[in-house]
């Protein structure tokens, strides 16, 4: 079963004004699958055939002689040579959206392909399901807490109750797990752990010690939503601080972790400067921790952290899947004030507070006012509740659907 992606708009439109697409994205989010939904008539070739790929790196030419455009290779990171080859056949032409390309790494691709294709590319970061993919309304704007943007929300979104939101914080996103009925939870995650270390860690050649590796991920995910700390994480994995930033490096690379950076911008100087971690897929960081079912998960100590952890992707997916760049930021001062995150949009600041309860109060605004006033965006809790009602006169409380 295919369910409609909201990067479905954004692909066209690259499709029309770029030479070349790439879509990037951790393994398994549907990449290929959406590419060939859009284009159905295109080639397609896969570097994950060896044989194929051998073509690829070792006679460029040949291949691309042989593959002809308009044509879609999936997993251009086993082959990064290949693109200057693609650069001299799409230079040749004027024609738009002659390839399209798939790649789960960042790591060493995205130098490739800035150097290469610089110009003729158009990049679209790829997630799994949102919320509003998974209840076939995928067409919809990155979030923003502007009243109008709320007014809109209102009339589409979905109530979602304390169960419910559970079982798809714990399933997670990725597309088989949400299709496939017959998939079994725990097979799918230990399956895609096991092939993301033995498959891109491998090809990176950044890890020495794939055991070591794997407590490492296990540390990272039972930290999302917190300050990463790499002092503490490397003294618990039992490796070096530089190896600890090396590492987490591959994650973000990988698509599996997104680093929130603090907003410093003249607001106050005694902020916290190091980046909050956030898991991408909330059921691959559940199956790390070690959660076997929804309802463990919402009665257990990390309940708010996943809950934190699935709006911030909510909100990520909500920009990466319209072609943008999330302009998202979190607060914290050494006083201990914190905002979860912080929307910046036309010189303005939207604070969201993130709370797992239906009925929040003014405490848990408290901290807006560290935003200068003629800065200060409208304002938000995202919560539990059934329905938004203003908590202030710049802030309302508004439910999960609205993301």
């Amino acid at each position: 079963m295919y369910l409609n992606r909201t990067a479905e708009k954004v692909i066209k439109q690259i499709h029309k004004h770029f030479k070349v697409l790439l879509v990037t994205g951790a393994r398994q989010v549907g990449k290929s699958t959406l590419l060939k939904k859009c284009s159905p008539d295109m080639a397609y070739v896969t570097l994950d055939n060896p044989n194929i790929r051998e073509l690829a790196i070792n006679e460029p030419q040949l291949f691309l002689e042989r593959y002809t455009p308009p044509l879609i290779i999936d997993e251009i990171q086993y082959a990064p040579n290949l693109l200057q080859y693609i650069k001299m056949v799409t230079d040749e032409s004027n024609s738009k959206g002659q390839y399209w390309l798939t790649g789960s790494q960042q790591f060493n691709m995205m130098k490739n392909v800035s150097e290469s294709l610089a110009g003729r590319v158009g990049i679209v970061n790829l997630m799994g399901f949102s919320l509003n993919e998974l209840r076939a309304k995928p067409y919809y704007n990155p979030f923003l807490p502007d009243k109008n943007e709320l007014i809109e929300k209102r009339k589409t979104s979905k109530a979602y109750n304390l169960k419910d939101i559970y079982e798809i914080i714990w399933r997670g996103s990725y597309p088989q797990i949400n299709t496939d009925t017959g998939v079994d939870w725990e097979i799918f995650y230990s399956s895609y752990v096991q092939t993301y270390i033995e498959r891109d860690i491998k090809d990176l050649n950044a890890v020495s010690n794939e055991m070591t590796f794997l407590k490492f991920i296990k540390v990272i995910a039972a930290r999302t939503g917190q300050v990463i700390n790499y002092s503490e994480v490397a003294n618990e994995v039992g490796i070096s601080q530089p190896t600890a930033k090396s590492w987490l490096s591959v994650l973000v690379s990988s698509n599996i972790v997104f680093l929130l950076e603090p907003y410093f911008n003249n607001i106050n100087k005694r902020i916290i400067k190091s980046p909050k971690v956030y898991f991408l897929d909330t059921g691959l960081c559940a199956y790390l921790t070690g959660w076997s079912n929804s309802g463990v998960l919402e009665e257990g100590a990390m309940s708010g952290s996943f809950f934190e952890t699935f709006v911030m992707s909510e909100i990520i997916k909500s920009y990466k899947h319209n072609g943008k760049n999330p302009p998202i930021y979190y607060y914290r001062d050494k006083d201990k004030k914190e905002i979860d995150a912080i929307i910046e949009k036309d010189g303005k600041l939207y604070p969201v507070e993130i709370k797992k309860t239906s009925n929040p109060d003014k405490a848990a605004i408290k901290n807006f006012s560290v935003i200068p006033k003629d800065r200060l965006g409208h304002g938000v809790v995202v919560c539990l509740s059934k329905e938004d009602y203003p908590l202030s006169a710049d802030v309302d409380v508004i439910p999960i659907g609205y993301i």
